[in-house]
């Protein structure tokens, strides 16, 4: 039912791809709590671009067909998207580490010169964003700003979501060399040995230092914050960590704003290596 709403190319309900931030279940949550004046709206405006199955025209007025759509989606969620979750947000986190230090050297001009050159075009003032859909159509921002969010999902293509709250959404196809260095898409994480070296390494540093200086070398200029979610330790130890490797030279250090990013150095990834 739900791969019958979400077509591989077109157009998707804004109530089945919430906008904001949260963990699966939350976001499925919040699907269900969906108003139905919202659903029936989404599936007027998707029914202007593409046909509607037939099953789904009485979906905002029919509880038990809603709650069949929901089952689904939490059986779709838990098949093929929460096995390979570890895979997609190292993906995404490694791209944000690169974007991040584009930002430092290049500004927002390097950032949306760089996001896909194939589909993406930054001619100033204006962001020309090549559609797989060919729509044409003029988006103005009005202050609002624009949320850039890297995805591993898609036909490789960008896509913009002009109604998201509180100001428009454009994803975009996360870097290949990203996702080359993740595990295979086809066997969860749990499926995957370590790497023998990890004993060797965890002897000489201690298990959870050297599952910081691994994290911090898979997902470069990534935050406190974010290494402590890689790690599973608290953001303060996390930091403390970081600073006995930056000190000992295998890491370096760099903020900003209130945001401070870590990097592995070449002695740190040396290390690593061998």
């Amino acid at each position: 039912m739900i791969l019958n709403l979400v077509p591989a190319r077109g157009w998707t309900p804004d109530f089945l791809a919430p906008t904001g931030v949260g963990s699966i279940p939350e976001l499925l949550e919040r699907v269900r709590f969906t108003p139905r004046s919202q659903i029936r709206a989404d599936l007027a405006l998707m029914a202007q671009w593409e046909p509607i199955p037939p099953w789904a025209r009485n979906l905002p007025n029919d509880a038990e067909l809603l709650q069949r759509v929901y089952d689904s989606l939490d059986q779709v969620c838990a098949v093929v998207l929460s096995p390979y979750w570890t895979q997609i947000t190292n993906a995404a986190t490694a791209d944000q580490g690169v974007r991040m230090r584009q930002t430092l050297t290049g500004g927002m001009e390097g950032i949306l010169a760089s996001l896909d050159p194939r589909r993406i075009r930054w001619h100033p003032p204006v962001l020309e964003v090549a559609l797989l859909s060919g729509r044409d159509d003029d988006l103005h921002l009005a202050g609002r700003g624009l949320l850039l969010v890297p995805t591993v999902f898609g036909a490789g293509t960008p896509a913009i979501d002009t109604d998201a709250a509180p100001q428009p959404v454009m994803s975009f196809p996360v870097r290949s060399d990203h996702l080359a260095k993740t595990q295979s898409w086809l066997i969860p994480p749990a499926q995957s040995g370590p790497p023998t070296s990890d004993a060797a390494l965890a002897a000489l540093l201690g298990h959870t230092r050297a599952a910081v200086l691994t994290a911090i070398a898979e997902h470069p200029g990534c935050s406190t914050k974010e290494l402590a979610a890689h790690t599973g330790i608290t953001s303060p130890s996390a930091s403390e960590h970081a600073t006995v490797l930056r000190t000992a030279g295998l890491i370096s250090t760099i903020r900003h704003r209130n945001t401070a990013l870590h990097s592995p150095t070449h002695l740190g990834t040396g290390l690593l290596n061998t």
